[in-house]
């Protein structure tokens, strides 16, 4: 994601000084290698240099990098591990770049080309493996970038330590730029999702949700509400309540989110405001509707389009599952969202991230690093 610049080009100067200030002493009195700091000085000037960065500040945020690793290279505006690398000599420069997460991630590998005193920063997204989506704790791992001639000749090597934030982790960023990432939380084709659309089936006329089926608006937008009512109750039958776990580990929690998949919300019969939106909003989009979420200062909710095409949307009020009944929960967001002016809302509207190229972060459940198998069935830090 966004690249910052490390402490490793200090630490190869330091290291080039050091072996400069050794080649010295050991020359002393010798012809052979009296003009060693000349000659060293010489090769800084010509040799290529090599500059990584990881992450957000050394930490990787699964979220970021799905989405980065779906991208086409030449389509990145930013990588997980960006390498820039200077053609400080007259030659032309071939290098065939690698670059690694062991234990977490494939390797990548670019090709650079670069003429005589140019620069160029490459954008590398790894995909990583299962294990990475599985992962619930902050945790510590090691990116390894190598570089080649090519002869095959290792040019330059380098470990970065870095560490992997979980994957329920969001960074909202300063200003919620980011907002629109919460989309990969959206997940209409979990299992979980599925079974919980199965249930709601059963609190519907017909046992059918058929997402938008008409074109005539009255009728479609009291199917979308009737539709919503069912999901709302499946919930509720299923013993989902709030429950406010939105604490992360690492850098920058100021600006950073636990956020529950809907699997987990699931799983633990749990959710808070910015959970609950998630989790409906997944159920929505499973049906072919159109969910936004939309987020205020300190709390979140869910919405969905009545009718294709139409401008008016029908807003839950998800912390108040299994509590309230669902006409409440509407009013109540209705009345909520009444207090905000147009200005202080943050509209995510989910299929318009899909268009953006956000898709959901591969499912998480099932055997998961530091948490049992799955079983049964805000800045949203407030509610």
């Amino acid at each position: 994601m966004l690249s910052r610049p490390t402490s490793s080009a200090a630490l190869r100067i330091a290291l080039l000084l050091a072996i400069v200030f050794a080649a010295t002493v050991a020359g002393i009195g010798s012809e052979n290698t009296r003009n060693a700091p000349a000659v060293a000085a010489a090769d800084r000037h010509t040799s290529p240099t090599y500059e990584v960065s990881v992450g957000l500040d050394g930490e990787i945020f699964p979220v970021f990098a799905n989405y980065a690793s779906l991208r086409r290279v030449r389509e990145r505006r930013w990588g997980i591990i960006a390498v820039r690398v200077t053609n400080s000599g007259p030659e032309l420069l071939r290098n065939r770049i690698t670059v690694q997460v062991p234990g977490w991630s494939d390797q990548e590998i670019q090709l650079a080309e670069l003429s005589g005193g140019e620069s160029h920063t490459f954008l590398f997204a790894p995909t990583f493996l299962p294990r990475f989506y599985r992962n619930l704790e902050i945790a510590a791992a090691t990116a390894v970038i190598s570089v080649t001639d090519p002869a095959g000749n290792i040019v330059h090597k380098e470990t970065v330590p870095i560490r992997l934030r979980s994957v329920d982790d969001l960074y909202w960023g300063r200003d919620f730029e980011y907002a629109p990432f919460i989309a990969s939380w959206v997940t209409p084709h979990d299992p979980a999702v599925e079974r919980l659309l199965t249930r709601a089936k059963e609190f519907v006329s017909g046992r059918r949700l058929p997402g938008y089926e008409t074109d005539e608006p009255r009728v479609q937008e009291r199917s979308t509400f009737l539709q919503a009512r069912a999901i709302y109750r499946a919930l509720h039958e299923q013993g989902v309540s709030y429950v406010k776990s939105s604490m992360t580990l690492g850098r920058h929690e100021e600006v950073s989110e636990r956020v529950r998949m809907p699997a987990e919300s699931l799983q633990q019969v749990s959710a808070n405001c910015i959970d609950g939106a998630v989790m409906y909003a997944a159920m929505f989009e499973n049906l072919g509707m159109e969910p936004v979420i939309v987020l205020v200062p300190g709390h979140a909710y869910v919405g969905v389009r009545v009718a294709r095409g139409s401008n008016r949307f029908l807003y839950i009020e998800t912390s108040l599952t299994g509590r309230a009944t669902f006409d409440t929960a509407v009013a109540s967001a209705q009345r909520g969202l009444a207090r905000y002016s147009a200005a202080q809302l943050i509209r995510v509207n989910i299929r318009q991230s899909r268009l953006d190229g956000i898709y959901p972060m591969p499912s998480n459940t099932g055997t998961r690093d530091g948490v049992l198998e799955a079983g049964k069935k805000s800045p949203h830090s407030g509610s």
